[in-house]
């Protein structure tokens, strides 16, 4: 069931109004949500449900025994780090099993041929539960916390349930951790104008920018390209990197704007999870402003862990590279991912290496800086489509063969430019133009949001592709 179908409308609304109907009733509200999340879920495969409420189980447990342990002075709990290290291998364990089974199988099969040792390794083919990646680090994020003191562990079994089943972020994010979302359910939702009015107009936005252009540059641009880069020159092979860019930007960016929304319709915060990620002047900035509860959770969980930049610049040097290759494999079982993930935290660390070099020398103006970042992240784009090396290869060879354009039309680079000139709006336009409607009638807010939907419908082209995140 994807956001922008009638499929989901039928049961948001279902959802909205029902839930409403219980404002004065906490918990069953609650509880209606999680069977709602259960029975979105269940549209893909009924069968994973289980999945999630054995995951939502287990780290409420290991967050129950973790909490009665006594506190430190630093709001830690002492004699905790056993539980958490128990509780963390077994969410990665369900993680790599569902994840990386095939992938590291087929790595080993290759491994042993080499050495002449030819063996039979069981390869099961194991179907990807949509979303297991998301709610995952969701109850990493929790059990951790609750032993750093950061959240008090949840006043019950069904809290933690809704926390990683709540079905706008279920299963592309953001990754909303507990100390966000916990507080929220304990008290009773109340829906304000502001929330409404930003909700609604998020939830148009996100519309507009998946199914109008992203869908368009997709089937238009990207697809055709990708599918065989050599049967194109480099003037549609350059457009169709450019228009990757847009596309995967306007793709996840729509999800969680569409899901920050659908949840503020219900009465609650989700954070922001995207900032003009394209207008970064450094590798750094771009991982603050692109799917930040994801960059804010390998810091948080896994750079700082590993030592941070306490240790000195060598030491913050190999802890950013690290934490990049498992950024990068957690996108996917596939080398492809894997080298995306090195580009990056190699550039982060040519970045730390530069600034401790010039030390407070001026560096490059920031339009160079944000022309060169930008490129460095659409060859990581190159690397994050291509389903193999020799593909990826292939497109780079290719933007120097010259042949005419066939796809790279004039509606195409509108879409283009236009993704891309979306990052020199205002910071918060979505957030100003909530504000001035705000006064506005209920009956005037409701038929320009009416017509608004009206006019994408009439736009967007037939059909809905998942979104781009759905496979991660």
């Amino acid at each position: 069931m994807l956001f922008p179908t009638l499929a989901f409308g039928v049961f948001f609304l279902f959802v909205y109004f029902t839930s409403w109907s219980l404002d004065r009733e906490n918990g069953r509200r609650k509880l209606f949500l999680l069977l709602a999340s259960w029975f979105f879920y269940a549209q893909w495969d009924w069968r994973f449900v289980g999945l999630l409420i054995g995951s939502a189980v287990l780290n409420w447990g290991v967050a129950a025994l973790v909490a009665r342990k006594p506190v430190a002075e630093d709001g830690t709990r002492i004699g905790a780090s056993g539980l958490v290290a128990l509780g963390v291998v077994i969410n990665l364990l369900i993680l790599g099993v569902f994840k990386y089974y095939g992938f590291f199988i087929e790595q080993m099969l290759e491994l042993l041929s080499q050495f002449g040792w030819e063996r039979d390794l069981p390869l099961l083919q194991i179907i990807l539960p949509v979303g297991i990646s998301f709610f995952t680090f969701q109850g990493i994020s929790y059990v951790v916390d609750v032993k750093r003191g950061k959240t008090p562990p949840a006043k019950s079994l069904l809290d933690v349930m809704l926390l990683m089943s709540f079905f706008p972020h279920l299963v592309a994010g953001p990754i909303v951790r507990a100390s966000d979302l916990l507080p929220q359910f304990d008290r009773t939702p109340r829906l304000t104008r502001a929330m409404a009015t930003h909700g609604l107009l998020l939830i148009v936005w996100g519309l507009f920018k998946k199914t109008v252009i992203a869908s368009e540059l997709s089937t238009r641009l990207v697809d055709p390209v990708f599918f065989d880069p050599s049967a194109y020159g480099a003037l549609d092979l350059a457009a169709a990197v450019y228009g990757y860019a847009v596309q995967i930007y306007c793709d996840f960016s729509a999800y969680s704007d569409m899901a920050i929304g659908i949840a503020a319709l219900l009465g609650y915060s989700f954070p922001r999870n995207f900032d003009q990620p394209y207008r970064a002047s450094s590798m750094q900035s771009f991982w603050r402003r692109w799917h930040i509860s994801l960059s804010s959770w390998l810091r948080d969980y896994l750079y700082v862990p590993l030592g941070g930049g306490r240790k000195g610049l060598v030491a913050s040097c190999v802890n950013v590279m690290i934490t990049m290759l498992l950024g990068g494999l957690w996108h996917g079982a596939a080398w492809t991912f894997v080298a995306w993930g090195a580009l990056h935290g190699t550039v982060q660390a040519a970045e730390r290496l530069g600034k401790a070099v010039l030390g407070d020398r001026r560096g490059p103006p920031a339009w160079l800086g944000v022309l060169i970042t930008f490129h460095i992240v659409c060859l990581g784009w190159i690397l994050f489509r291509a389903e193999t090396f020799g593909m990826a290869v292939e497109v780079l060879h290719g933007l120097g063969r010259w042949a005419p354009a066939t796809l790279a039309t004039p509606f195409v680079l509108v879409l283009i430019v236009g993704g891309l000139a979306m990052h020199w709006l205002p910071p918060r336009a979505i957030e100003g133009v909530a504000e001035r409607l705000k006064p506005a009638p209920s009956l005037t807010i409701g038929v320009l949001i009416g017509i608004a939907i009206l006019l994408v419908e009439a736009v967007r082209p037939d059909g809905v592709a998942p979104f781009i995140y759905f496979q991660f």
